[in-house]
């Protein structure tokens, strides 16, 4: 079960580990050690630490979804019938099914759900909506924001902000 909240205190060499990882999740642990100034095996002994404690919850690659044919971002806000943990989870499994839906959060305000769908084109996105999204049982409503362009994308996490990170 992930954490909610950092567990432990994390010290500067830990928050430098995360940071450095964050831009290159692929830099050898010779390399990454030279970074943050330790041995190799203490570096290791950390990184492995961060993983097994949830805070690195795993590697992947950036992908650039234009080159992808992925060009159109569209954000939906979803309303459902019923508020329950059984409607979450279905809405949950379901929307993980569909390939071209990339993020789903829980929301509050006017909506219940806000989902980040990639698709190549409007064509898709309305096959996406109509066949897919709307398909799902409680799903009363639907109301489509299209990404004109991303301005910030951040990436990494800003690890010195978080309540766990201690100044040492």
């Amino acid at each position: 079960m992930p954490h909610t909240m950092p567990g432990p205190m994390y010290d500067r060499i830990d928050r430098a580990i995360l940071e450095h990882l964050q831009r290159n999740g692929r830099t050898p642990n010779v390399d990454l050690a030279e970074a943050v100034r330790l041995s190799p095996s203490s570096c290791l002994r950390r990184t492995k630490a961060l993983e097994a404690d949830g805070v690195i919850a795993g590697y992947h690659a950036e992908l650039d979804r234009a080159r992808l044919g992925l060009g159109l971002t569209v954000f939906v806000a979803l309303k459902v019938d019923q508020h329950s943990r059984a409607t979450s989870r279905l809405l949950q499994e379901a929307l993980a099914a569909i390939p071209a839906v990339v993020s789903c959060h829980l929301v509050s305000g006017e909506a219940d759900f806000l989902v980040e769908v990639a698709v190549p084109d409007l064509e898709a996105y309305e096959q996406v909506l109509l066949d897919e999204i709307l398909a799902i049982a409680p799903v009363r409503d639907a109301r489509s924001t299209f990404a004109i362009r991303t301005v910030v994308n951040r990436g990494p996490l800003p690890v010195d902000q978080w309540p766990g990170a201690r100044r040492a």
